[in-house]
């Protein structure tokens, strides 16, 4: 079956066209500027040239419409009709406490994840006017949505309760509820499959490390804490998210600065993290490693808080496990710097952690990058959340004929 894979932001859409039998990516591309001039779409089938092509898109549903276009085009597409399409599996950034597993959507899901809106106000409106464009030009096609949260419903409570009244989380349901589940999950289980140890009897740590990043504790197969909370803002130092921080730093911001909750709160999103501690240079981390080697201390000092929060991390989460057995980086700045992953490790003595300097070296490998004799295996494991997205959607869809 080929099923198309739409990660849908507020003025952008990935997709990927996938075959989930050979689990091939036959196609896959960008839709840029949506709703904004200069709006391109950029296609690549498999085995041809990039094309990109500007062309105004208002809404989604244009953008969608350019989508199939070019996987239809008689020249350059890879499929004959839509008929070849056999579902659509939706990224679905939150879906509270309501979904703890992949969804067939349907108007009560679209209005659950509606209801979940305030939750993730940049990300679950884009990504439901994904699905409308789909819903309405492709209506006879089955529709999944696949939930960055779902993965982590399996947290106990001691680890996603705040100290807070607990009125709050009753009323409200302020609690913790992680992201990047779809990556931590396939992650996780391409570890044990690495390690050859069953996933259901393995003890893992998975660094998703990104512009967006977060740390997961995985416990036979199932998310018990991660750093990411009510929001991707906690948790660890990202390229603009302040991450981890004493409350009452806001409102002493707002005072000394005069400024609103609304703006501090923009800065601790938008203006912090990487990018702040650099000083404004830059929230990537392949200018920080360049800057780095050059001596910048703006950029060792960022570099050197970025993996201290890691460590940290690694150590809470190994001892909320009791153990661990392997862990993992992945995601940009997890597979490809061989800087952080060093950093983090030196912290990683005590787990007795040994790294071959010569593995560590690869960039974007799936590797096992410590040594023989190293009593906790280090690992590199690209992420793949697209092909995760499509494993979802194909299961559910033939659990559903």
């Amino acid at each position: 079956m080929n099923i198309l894979v739409i990660n849908c932001g507020s003025s952008s859409l990935k997709f990927q066209l996938i075959n989930t039998d050979s689990e091939e990516v036959i196609a896959k591309g960008l839709c840029e500027r949506i709703g904004i001039d200069g709006s391109r779409i950029v296609y690549s089938p498999a085995g041809g040239e990039k094309q990109i092509k500007e062309s105004d898109m208002p809404t989604h549903t244009e953008a969608i419409k350019l989508v199939i276009n070019a996987l239809t085009n008689s020249q350059t597409g890879v499929v004959k009709s839509l008929d070849e399409i056999g579902a659509i599996g939706h990224r679905l950034v939150h879906g509270g406490e309501k979904f703890a597993f992949s969804t067939i959507i349907n108007d009560e899901v679209i209005k659950a994840v509606e209801e979940c809106n305030e939750l993730a106000p940049l990300h679950n409106p884009a990504n439901l006017i994904g699905v409308a464009a789909c819903r309405e030009l492709m209506p006879n096609t089955p529709q999944v949505g696949v939930f960055d949260t779902a993965f982590h419903q399996t947290m106990p409570e001691e680890a996603y309760l705040y100290g807070l009244p607990y009125e709050y989380y009753e009323k409200y349901k302020i609690r913790r509820y992680g992201f990047h589940g779809t990556s931590h999950s396939y992650v996780s289980e391409r570890a044990a499959k690495l390690m050859q140890v069953p996933y259901e009897a393995s003890k893992i740590i998975v660094c998703h490390l990104g512009n967006g990043a977060s740390v997961t504790a995985v416990k036979n197969g199932k998310s018990i804490d991660t750093s990411m909370g009510l929001t991707p803002l906690e948790g660890l130092v990202m390229g603009t998210r302040s991450g981890d921080l004493d409350p009452a730093i806001i409102e002493f911001i707002a005072q000394k600065e005069n400024k609103t909750l609304a703006e501090v709160l923009q800065i601790l999103n938008k203006k912090s993290g990487v990018l702040g501690l650099s000083g404004g240079f830059t929230s990537d981390f392949r200018d920080l490693e360049e800057a780095s080697a050059a001596g910048k201390q703006n950029a060792i000092r960022t570099i050197n808080v970025f993996a201290y929060r890691v460590a940290k991390y690694i150590g809470a989460y190994t001892a909320a496990m009791n153990g661990v057995d392997g862990i993992c980086f992945t995601a940009g700045v997890g597979e490809n710097s061989h800087t952080v992953r060093t950093k983090v490790c030196e912290y990683l003595g005590y787990l007795g952690v040994t790294i071959d300097e010569e593995k560590n070296a690869v960039r974007g490998e799936e590797i096992i990058i410590s040594t023989p004799d190293s009593k906790t295996k280090v690992m590199v494991i690209p992420t793949n959340e697209e092909l995760a997205i499509a494993r979802e959607a194909l299961a559910l869809v033939n659990a559903n004929r």
